[in-house]
């Protein structure tokens, strides 16, 4: 079983966070989704990924996510 890289709790399905590289459990990504920043982060991944750059870390990961 895997790990939530973001909470550290087992979880069978996890997810890419848009705020960094982590892999999140579904409860993380909840979280996420209900932060005022995270349409802004999903845009910027979006106009990241048109430019080619498929590596993108992400705009980071807030503190009152942490």
């Amino acid at each position: 079983m895997r790990h939530c890289q973001r909470c550290r709790k087992p979880s069978q399905i996890l997810t890419m966070s848009f705020f960094n590289t982590e892999m999140i459990c579904i409860a993380c990504k909840d979280a996420e989704r209900a932060h005022p920043d995270y349409e802004k982060a999903k845009q910027i991944e979006l106009e990241q990924c048109l430019q080619g750059n498929l590596n993108f870390e992400g705009i980071g990961l807030p503190e009152d996510l942490k």
